[in-house]
Protein backbone atom coordinates (compact mmCIF):
# COMPACT_ATOMS: atom_id res chain seq x y z
CA UNK A 1 0.00 0.00 0.00
CA UNK A 2 2.47 2.15 1.07
CA UNK A 3 4.34 1.52 -2.57
CA UNK A 4 0.89 2.20 -4.34
CA UNK A 5 1.07 6.20 -2.12
CA UNK A 6 4.39 6.54 -2.87
CA UNK A 7 4.05 6.21 -6.88
CA UNK A 8 1.16 8.06 -7.20
CA UNK A 9 3.10 10.70 -5.06
CA UNK A 10 6.02 10.76 -7.31
CA UNK A 11 3.77 10.60 -10.67
CA UNK A 12 1.82 13.54 -9.64
CA UNK A 13 4.81 15.65 -9.23
CA UNK A 14 6.19 14.61 -12.50
CA UNK A 15 2.96 15.81 -14.01
CA UNK A 16 2.99 19.02 -12.48
CA UNK A 17 6.98 19.90 -13.53
CA UNK A 18 6.06 18.87 -17.21
CA UNK A 19 2.42 21.38 -17.31
CA UNK A 20 5.29 24.01 -15.60
CA UNK A 21 7.84 23.27 -18.28
CA UNK A 22 4.76 23.70 -21.08
CA UNK A 23 3.71 26.98 -19.71
CA UNK A 24 7.09 28.16 -19.45
CA UNK A 25 7.70 27.26 -23.13
CA UNK A 26 4.51 28.40 -23.84
CA UNK A 27 4.77 32.14 -22.67
CA UNK A 28 8.47 32.18 -23.59
CA UNK A 29 7.09 30.82 -27.39
CA UNK A 30 4.01 33.96 -27.28
CA UNK A 31 6.77 36.36 -25.67
CA UNK A 32 8.97 36.02 -29.01
CA UNK A 33 6.11 36.49 -31.23
CA UNK A 34 5.15 39.34 -29.74
CA UNK A 35 8.67 40.99 -30.06
CA UNK A 36 8.82 40.21 -33.84
CA UNK A 37 6.03 41.47 -34.58
CA UNK A 38 7.21 44.47 -32.75
CA UNK A 39 9.93 44.32 -34.62
CA UNK A 40 9.04 43.96 -37.88
CA UNK A 41 6.96 47.12 -37.06
CA UNK A 42 10.24 48.88 -36.37
CA UNK A 43 12.13 47.93 -39.29
CA UNK A 44 9.49 48.30 -42.03
CA UNK A 45 11.81 50.42 -44.29
CA UNK A 46 13.86 48.45 -46.25
CA UNK A 47 17.01 50.10 -47.88
CA UNK A 48 18.17 48.28 -51.54
CA UNK A 49 20.03 50.62 -52.52
CA UNK A 50 23.07 52.91 -50.69
CA UNK A 51 26.14 54.97 -52.24
CA UNK A 52 28.60 57.65 -52.26
CA UNK A 53 30.62 58.91 -54.54
CA UNK A 54 32.74 61.99 -54.97
CA UNK A 55 32.33 64.91 -57.56
CA UNK A 56 33.16 68.20 -58.38
CA UNK A 57 34.72 68.77 -54.77
CA UNK A 58 31.89 67.08 -52.75
CA UNK A 59 30.35 63.78 -51.69
CA UNK A 60 26.92 63.12 -52.68
CA UNK A 61 24.74 59.94 -51.53
CA UNK A 62 21.90 58.32 -53.65
CA UNK A 63 19.19 55.91 -51.81
CA UNK A 64 16.74 53.89 -52.77
CA UNK A 65 13.98 52.76 -50.04
CA UNK A 66 10.97 50.96 -49.89
CA UNK A 67 8.09 50.73 -47.48
CA UNK A 68 4.78 50.97 -47.38
CA UNK A 69 2.94 53.56 -45.23
CA UNK A 70 0.79 52.68 -42.03
CA UNK A 71 -3.23 52.35 -42.35
CA UNK A 72 -3.24 55.21 -39.41
CA UNK A 73 -0.91 57.44 -41.47
CA UNK A 74 -2.43 56.98 -44.93
CA UNK A 75 -6.01 58.31 -42.84
CA UNK A 76 -4.42 61.11 -41.93
CA UNK A 77 -2.86 61.96 -45.13
CA UNK A 78 -6.66 61.42 -46.55
CA UNK A 79 -7.67 63.84 -44.42
CA UNK A 80 -5.45 66.58 -45.11
CA UNK A 81 -2.91 66.70 -42.09
CA UNK A 82 0.85 67.04 -43.72
CA UNK A 83 3.10 64.28 -42.69
CA UNK A 84 6.99 64.46 -42.45
CA UNK A 85 9.86 63.16 -43.00
CA UNK A 86 13.64 62.99 -41.91
CA UNK A 87 16.81 61.79 -43.69
CA UNK A 88 20.01 62.48 -42.34
CA UNK A 89 23.87 61.98 -43.54
CA UNK A 90 26.73 62.43 -40.79
CA UNK A 91 30.18 61.51 -41.96
CA UNK A 92 32.67 60.59 -39.45
CA UNK A 93 36.10 59.38 -39.19
CA UNK A 94 36.37 56.45 -36.68
CA UNK A 95 38.89 56.42 -34.12
CA UNK A 96 39.80 53.15 -31.95
CA UNK A 97 41.29 55.48 -29.17
CA UNK A 98 38.15 57.69 -28.15
CA UNK A 99 34.14 57.77 -30.12
CA UNK A 100 34.07 58.20 -33.56
CA UNK A 101 34.92 62.13 -34.80
CA UNK A 102 31.74 63.54 -36.91
CA UNK A 103 33.40 65.58 -39.91
CA UNK A 104 29.99 66.41 -41.67
CA UNK A 105 26.48 66.34 -41.24
CA UNK A 106 23.53 66.78 -43.91
CA UNK A 107 19.68 66.98 -42.92
CA UNK A 108 16.76 66.42 -45.40
CA UNK A 109 12.93 67.14 -44.17
CA UNK A 110 10.58 66.17 -46.58
CA UNK A 111 6.67 66.84 -46.25
CA UNK A 112 4.03 65.67 -47.75
CA UNK A 113 0.34 66.79 -47.93
CA UNK A 114 -2.86 66.17 -49.96
CA UNK A 115 -5.11 68.53 -51.05
CA UNK A 116 -8.50 67.35 -51.17
CA UNK A 117 -9.71 70.16 -53.25
CA UNK A 118 -7.49 69.85 -56.03
CA UNK A 119 -6.78 66.11 -55.29
CA UNK A 120 -3.44 66.42 -55.89
CA UNK A 121 -0.08 66.07 -53.68
CA UNK A 122 2.46 68.15 -52.47
CA UNK A 123 5.95 67.48 -51.97
CA UNK A 124 7.99 70.39 -49.75
CA UNK A 125 12.06 69.10 -49.15
CA UNK A 126 13.97 71.29 -47.43
CA UNK A 127 17.50 71.49 -45.74
CA UNK A 128 15.73 73.03 -42.64
CA UNK A 129 13.00 72.43 -40.41
CA UNK A 130 9.69 73.45 -41.56
CA UNK A 131 8.35 76.32 -39.32
CA UNK A 132 5.39 78.74 -38.61
CA UNK A 133 7.23 81.44 -39.94
CA UNK A 134 7.38 79.86 -43.94
CA UNK A 135 9.09 77.37 -45.85
CA UNK A 136 12.32 79.52 -46.32
CA UNK A 137 14.65 77.35 -49.18
CA UNK A 138 12.61 74.32 -50.08
CA UNK A 139 11.99 72.86 -53.12
CA UNK A 140 8.18 72.04 -53.80
CA UNK A 141 6.71 69.50 -56.49
CA UNK A 142 2.97 68.40 -57.09
CA UNK A 143 1.91 65.02 -58.30
CA UNK A 144 -1.29 63.84 -58.92
CA UNK A 145 -1.39 60.24 -56.45
CA UNK A 146 0.04 58.84 -53.66
CA UNK A 147 2.37 56.30 -55.49
CA UNK A 148 3.69 59.02 -57.09
CA UNK A 149 4.78 61.32 -54.36
CA UNK A 150 6.08 58.27 -52.08
CA UNK A 151 8.15 56.70 -55.09
CA UNK A 152 9.81 60.49 -54.95
CA UNK A 153 10.32 60.68 -51.07
CA UNK A 154 11.78 57.20 -51.48
CA UNK A 155 13.86 57.91 -53.91
CA UNK A 156 17.32 60.26 -52.70
CA UNK A 157 19.42 61.10 -56.04
CA UNK A 158 23.09 62.87 -55.53
CA UNK A 159 22.64 64.36 -52.07
CA UNK A 160 25.50 66.52 -51.41
CA UNK A 161 26.14 65.48 -47.71
CA UNK A 162 29.79 67.29 -47.34
CA UNK A 163 32.66 69.10 -49.30
CA UNK A 164 35.84 67.54 -49.38
CA UNK A 165 36.86 70.72 -47.09
CA UNK A 166 35.12 68.95 -44.18
CA UNK A 167 36.79 66.13 -44.45
CA UNK A 168 40.11 64.99 -43.03
CA UNK A 169 42.45 62.44 -45.99
CA UNK A 170 43.53 60.24 -43.37
CA UNK A 171 41.79 57.11 -41.68
CA UNK A 172 38.89 55.35 -42.48
CA UNK A 173 36.11 57.43 -42.89
CA UNK A 174 31.73 56.32 -42.72
CA UNK A 175 28.59 57.78 -44.01
CA UNK A 176 25.59 57.08 -41.14
CA UNK A 177 22.60 57.34 -43.07
CA UNK A 178 19.23 57.33 -41.55
CA UNK A 179 15.27 58.01 -42.36
CA UNK A 180 12.72 58.22 -40.25
CA UNK A 181 9.07 59.30 -40.16
CA UNK A 182 8.90 62.32 -38.17
CA UNK A 183 5.89 61.83 -35.08
CA UNK A 184 7.22 65.10 -33.77
CA UNK A 185 6.13 67.51 -36.14
CA UNK A 186 2.33 66.21 -36.58
CA UNK A 187 -0.71 68.10 -35.04
CA UNK A 188 -0.44 68.23 -30.66
CA UNK A 189 -3.66 66.41 -30.93
CA UNK A 190 -2.50 63.56 -33.29
CA UNK A 191 1.13 63.43 -31.13
CA UNK A 192 -0.41 62.40 -28.06
CA UNK A 193 -1.28 58.78 -29.05
CA UNK A 194 1.11 58.61 -32.10
CA UNK A 195 4.56 59.31 -29.75
CA UNK A 196 5.90 55.71 -28.99
CA UNK A 197 3.04 53.96 -31.16
CA UNK A 198 4.78 51.12 -33.29
CA UNK A 199 2.00 52.50 -36.12
CA UNK A 200 3.76 55.74 -36.78
CA UNK A 201 7.56 54.10 -36.64
CA UNK A 202 9.28 54.26 -39.96
CA UNK A 203 12.73 53.81 -39.26
CA UNK A 204 16.25 52.66 -41.36
CA UNK A 205 19.67 52.99 -40.21
CA UNK A 206 23.22 52.12 -42.27
CA UNK A 207 26.50 52.98 -42.22
CA UNK A 208 29.33 52.39 -44.93
CA UNK A 209 32.65 53.00 -45.92
CA UNK A 210 33.62 56.04 -47.86
CA UNK A 211 37.51 56.23 -47.38
CA UNK A 212 38.42 55.23 -50.71
CA UNK A 213 35.77 57.90 -52.46
CA UNK A 214 37.14 60.72 -49.81
CA UNK A 215 41.41 59.30 -50.88
CA UNK A 216 41.12 58.98 -54.31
Amino acid sequence: MQSVTTTVFITRCWLKARLKDVLAYGLAAFACLLLAGAAQARTSVDLSELKVERADGALYLSAQLHFNLPTVVEDALSKGIPIYFVASAEVVRERWYWYDREMAMAQRYIRVIYQPLTRRWRLNTSAEPFGNTGLGVTLTQYYESQSEVLAAVQRIARWRIATLADLDHGGRQSVKFRFRLDAGQLPRTLQVGAVGETDWELFVERQIDVTAEVAR
